[in-house]
């Protein structure tokens, strides 16, 4: 398994806007052997999920390339249907070129009206632009002269430069799955199979839900086995990430602490972060990661989401607890 972080890069005035502060926590986290960073995408501050907005991130993530030397690096996960295609396509092929080699797509349909209404793009078809996408994006960066034919995207003997560094292309990693959506972002789940055949259908790999429970998980890693069968596709060689939000006490600390915390960027409420993120002290959060990782059949990845900069967090996670879930 590989060390991720997903970065605390809050869009609040005067909180973590820094750049000093994230290239010294991204250099500082790297040289202690964290293998990956990532940012969250939101284009608006998406209650009752989330208590602030994030700054852009793909821009942050061209900061956190020249912060890094060899980590890979990406959005988890960017909301697709929301950004032109072909701009898209350049933009992260630069990424990958000036990285080195090292950018990560982590994609996702979004989910939040708000966004989707701001920016113009239909909410209800938001899968099924994400179906003509990503293939429509696979040709974009691999050919030299791209013809496509569908609903949503047009194109004949388009030249589009440049071309990523990887090859054949940067890794394509789908966000999505079960979770308490109610309770999470005030809307009953809808279509969580489509996102399921379409993670086995298309994917390089798979970011199952941050708040998904083991139960969940398992489930919903049943189902993508069974999709990519009847694809022709191996679901063991999908790349299967675990992410989540945590925030680890010390003993006899006081919840009020991780609340602080938490409510940087969070709506909802103690009993949440308790059941369905990752709070409490290390032994406690490495059983919980366990357990999922189990459900799981494993991971490749486990990327932990700090709330905080703090580096006693920092040397909490790579020091200790990571250590004990990679022994198990």
């Amino acid at each position: 398994m590989k060390l991720g972080l997903r970065l605390p890069t809050y869009a609040r005035p005067g909180e973590f806007s820094s750049y000093e502060v994230l290239k010294n926590y991204v250099a500082e986290a790297e040289d202690m052997g964290v293998e990956g960073f990532f940012v969250i995408d939101h284009i608006l501050t998406s209650r009752p999920a989330y208590s602030t907005s994030w700054h852009d991130a793909l821009t942050t993530l061209c900061f956190v390339a020249a912060a890094s030397k060899k980590a890979v690096i990406g959005p988890m996960i960017l909301v697709l249907p929301f950004r032109n295609i072909y701009m898209l396509a350049k933009q992260t092929a630069t990424l990958d070129v000036f990285s080195g080699g090292r950018f990560v797509l982590g994609a996702g349909v979004g989910w939040n009206p708000d966004e989707f209404n701001l920016l113009g793009t239909p909410l209800e078809k938001r899968g099924a632009i994400m179906d003509e996408y990503i293939p429509l994006l696979r040709k974009l960066w691999t050919e030299d002269r791209v013809t496509f034919s569908g609903k949503f995207f047009n194109v004949k003997d388009l030249e589009l430069q440049p071309k990523p560094l990887q090859k054949p292309h940067p890794p394509i990693w789908i966000g999505g799955g079960s979770q308490p959506h109610t309770i999470l972002y005030g809307q009953e789940a809808k279509g969580i199979d489509r996102v399921l055949q379409r993670v086995a259908r298309l994917a390089d790999g798979w970011i199952p839900h941050s708040s998904s429970t083991p139960e969940m998980a398992a489930e919903d890693w049943g189902k993508v086995k069974k999709y990519a069968a009847e694809a022709g596709r191996d679901p063991y060689k999908l790349t299967k990430v675990y992410s989540n939000f945590v925030y680890l006490k010390t003993p006899g600390e006081p919840d009020s602490e991780a609340v602080k915390r938490f409510s940087l960027y969070s709506g909802m409420n103690l009993d949440y972060w308790r059941s369905y993120y990752l709070y409490g002290e290390s032994a406690e959060v490495a059983e919980k990661v366990r357990r999922r990782i189990e459900r799981l059949e494993g991971v490749d990845w486990v990327v932990f989401n700090p709330v905080t900069y703090e580096r006693k967090q920092l040397n909490e996670i790579v020091n200790n607890l990571f250590p004990s879930i990679v022994k198990q």
